[in-house]
């Protein structure tokens, strides 16, 4: 069932007693659990924060963890699974799902005790009544009874081959053949709802328990779902906009209220900025090279790429000396001009793009992020997990990242972050050149080889699918193919050797602004067409593992469902 009071339906049950956090590896989750966290803390509550990667992490997890446990919280993991079904808690136990996956599981919306989803429903999540999924059917019963007296028996046999109970099982079968032409429309296409992290901090602004450091956990979440395009421009634009709303309301409060003084020198500025990765911590070349926006739209990968760069940044009076070393060492009189410069020149090199508002944080004089800063920084902490480094390790460092105190966390995951860019941008030029990018018909798709520079990374779901929209944004860009705007993309890496399985990712078209994709289903029927075992553990279910050896016949299948 749905809450909508988040603070007297969900807030105001859970406080006074122990809950379960599961958070799940994403950085909208990650801003979501530390606002709930900060809140707990406020108002001492105990709490474990459990992460999860994936479906049978919440079966270990919570089976681990739910000793005396009364409210399970699952922060974006559980809305798209039958978590009744599959869990089978007690009747004591509730579970509150704050979930941005779509569609949620039919079973978890009309679920009248135990699931409480924290959503408002809008008309466009086309839910399906309860009656015409759900059919409270006694006959059924009936008919499975059987009676030890064989006379009764023949009698039951004769009744169930009369006219009415023909026709009750006609109607039946109809109307299963509606359900499921119901349920395949509702959950045919996967897409992003409403921002978790986003639906927390209003929940604690309701309360009157919000602050600075919240709506910036909540800035760096939506700046997340804008960075990986899970949601489309419009929506990141209005919602940018709201929480503008908030800062300025909440500065406001800050500077007029005298006992906050020692958080004066906090600071979140919204302001036109370039939308260039990392370049305030970077080289100017390297973030204009690395960024997806003027990499597309300059060509970077090609030879006549480099020279419109070096044109560019001559054409900017930028010295060739300046714009490779750090920005924070360049002239200070060029720091301040780089901006208007690269504006000026725009929409000559087609980069209008690179312009936007964003949302920069100030603590001090030496501590300035904007929120692509952060995450960055979080995305290449989260999977740069190794035999050295665990998924959890990883996980509490890129919630560190949110930390003021932990500069040097953020410093560390602002390296990573450098490698990542420039492996992603490495690994699509060598595909684009050795024109790597295969077209199937119906979509288009990349496997990425297996002897590529830190071939580790592309194993991990967000750096896989950077990569696939990185290509497939500068094939469109650099073909001359007719549709290949309206063709979506999947990109397949290497995931365990010795196992011998394979990641795979699929993205919706470049000219879709709505980021609906259909790869779910699709990839469910295609491994169910070749009976491949299909590894789904993952909460989009655009993001599959598949044995290795079954991607080729995989790819067939897929192109034959598609056609």
């Amino acid at each position: 069932m749905f809450v909508e009071n988040l603070k007297d339906d969900f807030y105001d049950v859970i406080q006074g007693n122990r809950c379960l956090l599961l958070v799940n590896f994403d950085i909208d989750a990650i801003c979501a659990c530390k606002i709930l966290q900060h809140l707990f803390k406020n108002d001492n509550m105990l709490y474990t924060v459990v992460p999860v990667q994936g479906i049978s992490d919440v079966y270990r997890s919570y089976r681990e963890n739910c000793d005396d446990v009364k409210y399970v919280v699952m922060i974006n993991c559980g809305g798209i699974i039958d978590i009744v079904g599959h869990l089978e808690p007690p009747e004591h136990i509730t579970f509150f799902v704050v979930d941005s996956h779509r569609p949620f599981d039919l079973c978890n919306i009309y679920s009248e005790s135990q699931i409480r989803i924290l959503h408002v429903p809008l008309d466009e999540d086309d839910i399906p009544e309860y009656e015409e999924v759900f059919r409270d059917d006694s006959s059924d019963e009936e008919e499975q009874e059987e009676d030890s007296d064989e006379e009764e028996s023949r009698q039951s046999k004769r009744r169930r081959l009369n006219e009415e109970d023909m026709l009750r099982k006609r109607q039946r079968r109809e109307w299963e053949e509606k359900r499921d032409t119901i349920l395949f429309n509702y959950s045919q296409y996967s897409h992003y709802g409403k921002s978790s992290a986003v639906l927390m901090f209003e929940m604690a602004w309701r309360m009157s328990k919000d602050s600075l450091d919240m709506v910036w956990w909540a800035i760096v979440g939506s700046t997340e779902r804008a960075i990986l395009n899970k949601v489309e421009s419009q929506v990141s634009v209005l919602e940018a906009g709201n929480l503008q709303g908030q800062v300025s309301r909440l500065s406001h409060r800050q500077g007029v209220d005298a006992e906050k003084q020692q958080q004066s020198a906090l600071k979140i500025i919204y302001d036109k900025d370039l939308q260039l990765a990392l370049y305030r911590h970077w080289t100017v070349e390297s973030s204009l090279r690395h960024s997806m926006t003027t990499a597309v739209s300059l060509r970077l990968w090609s030879i006549r790429g480099e020279q419109r760069l070096k044109e560019l940044l001559a054409e900017m009076g930028l010295p060739l000396a300046q714009s490779k070393q750090k920005f924070s060492s360049m002239d200070l009189n060029l720091r301040q001009e780089f901006r208007q410069m690269v504006e000026n020149l725009a929409t000559k090199y087609h980069v209008e793009d690179v312009l936007g508002a964003s949302f920069t944080l100030q603590f001090g004089y030496k501590f300035k992020y904007c929120a692509s800063d952060i995450v960055y920084a979080m995305l290449a902490l989260l999977e740069s997990s190794s035999k050295d480094s665990s998924p959890h390790h990883c996980f509490l460092d890129a919630m560190d990242c949110l930390s003021r105190m932990k500069k040097e966390t953020l410093e560390k995951g602002i390296d990573k972050a450098k490698v990542m860019l420039a492996s992603i941008f490495k690994t699509a030029q060598g595909i684009l050149e050795m024109k790597k990018v295969m077209n199937a018909g119906s979509f288009l798709y990349v496997i990425i080889p297996e002897g590529v520079v830190d071939s580790r990374l592309f194993s991990h779901p967000h750096t896989l699918l950077m990569l696939a929209q990185f290509v497939l944004k500068a094939y469109v860009a650099s073909t001359k193919r007719k549709g290949a705007a309206a063709a979506p993309l999947v990109a397949s890496a290497n995931y365990d050797f010795e196992e011998e399985t394979c990641l795979l990712v699929g993205i919706p078209p470049v000219c879709e602004d709505q980021p609906r994709s259909l790869f779910g289903k699709a990839f469910e029927q295609a491994a169910k067409n070749i009976n491949a075992v299909m590894d789904a553990d993952y909460f989009d279910t655009t993001i599959i593992r598949l044995k290795t050896q079954d991607r080729s016949n995989f790819f067939d299948a897929l192109a034959t469902l598609l056609t």
